[in-house]
């Protein structure tokens, strides 16, 4: 019998012939632009030694605070997301002042957050979006952030972020002191196979409807070793094995079942921990679900914690606090100048009144150990 011929390429303006691909791959990718690799960026910006010393001087104190060496607070502070480097700046300086001050109690850590998860759609961060206008330089972004972290090193400010994307880290983590993994990508396995391969401590939030058990997972499954695909800094894909990290531990943030931050629910998390055979020590996220996305209720939750470590409680290994040189949010729109200062995404707190919430944990823990 005949076979029926095939179905011809549909022709193609300007090819002499469509290949089958193009037909079936990237139908609805409209452009692919090329990105630098991570190997150039570190090249034209790289971390100098004095910058290296540093940051790995600032994870194996955070580490120690992590697993209890330290018996120092931690407290990871600053702005929700970075949209302006002169002011991320500024800020980086009046924490670098406070930070000598307070040395004794807390070891101070600043919020350097690049990208933003969206529940929706909206700015999606720094490095995605770096004029704020749409335009997407994602190289231009990616080289300002690189930039603002070594200008932060520099006034020996140690650097926390966010890990969203999973190419990113190649380009900007070895400026990273400690990290963390969101609410929304908390059960994501990739996430979980990268932070076993970082080289700074990770902190895993708990899940957005606020249970502990899936960051209890992600801390198991990111202590072990992995093997998976990745890019490496020449900008090749690779297979990457890694050995585990030990210096991740959990991040109670509130949820859909409410705020988990007092006293109840911490020993509620560390239960769930304990039975997963890791050690019992949280970090609290003031902000989010905590603080009912109510910036100043930041103040009642920390006064909660202070509370709680001058009662002796030891398992709160530190704190996360949202906060700007000026309080408060403001929505981006075309046209309209940004109030400076201002976060343009999560409300935070403004710099007087985050100097008042870090000294009364400062006071808390100096009573704890007096």
């Amino acid at each position: 019998m005949t076979q029926p011929a095939p179905t011809p390429f549909l022709p193609v303006e300007g090819a002499e012939e469509a290949p089958r691909a193009t037909r079936l791959d990237d139908v609805r990718i409209r452009q692919v632009s090329p990105l630098l690799s991570p190997a150039l960026l570190q090249h034209e910006q790289p971390a100098d030694a004095a910058v290296q010393a540093f940051v790995e001087r600032a994870r194996a104190q955070v580490a120690d605070v992590v697993h209890g060496r330290d018996r120092r607070l931690l407290a990871v502070v600053g702005p929700c997301s970075i949209h302006d480097a002169d002011q991320a700046l500024d800020y980086a300086r009046r924490l670098a002042a406070l930070a000598r001050e307070l040395a004794p109690q807390l070891l101070l850590v600043m919020r350097v957050y690049f990208e933003k998860p969206r529940t929706t759609v909206g700015w999606k961060g720094f490095i995605n979006d770096p004029h704020l206008d749409g335009s997407f330089r994602i190289n231009e972004g990616l080289r300002r952030a690189r930039q603002l972290l070594l200008d932060i090193a520099g006034l020996g400010v140690p650097a926390a972020t966010e890990f969203l994307d999973l190419l990113s880290p190649q380009y900007i983590a070895d400026l990273v002191s400690w990290g963390a993994i969101g609410a929304r990508t908390t059960e994501s396995p990739s996430h979980r196979q990268l932070a076993s391969g970082l080289s700074c401590p990770i902190g895993f939030k708990n899940g957005t409807d606020g249970g502990v058990q899936v960051a209890a997972d992600a801390l198991v499954a990111s202590r072990a070793p992995h093997a998976f695909m990745g890019m490496t800094k020449m900008g090749n894909v690779a297979v990457f094995e890694t050995a585990g990290n030990q210096d991740v531990h959990l991040i109670l943030r509130g949820g859909a079942r409410g705020p988990n931050y007092g006293a109840e629910a911490v020993e509620a998390a560390c239960a769930v921990l304990r039975k997963a055979g890791l050690a019992e020590r949280v970090m609290v996220d003031c902000s989010h679900a905590n603080s009912a996305k109510d910036p100043q209720r930041q103040l009642a939750v920390a006064e909660d914690i202070a509370g709680q470590l001058a009662a002796g409680e030891r398992r709160i290994l530190g704190v996360m606090v949202e906060s700007h040189l000026n309080p408060g949010r403001q929505d981006l729109q075309p046209g309209v100048p940004l109030r400076h200062g201002v976060s343009i995404t999560d409300g935070c707190l403004g710099w007087d009144d985050t100097e008042r919430l870090l000294r009364g944990l400062a006071a808390a823990q100096a009573r704890a150990a007096g």
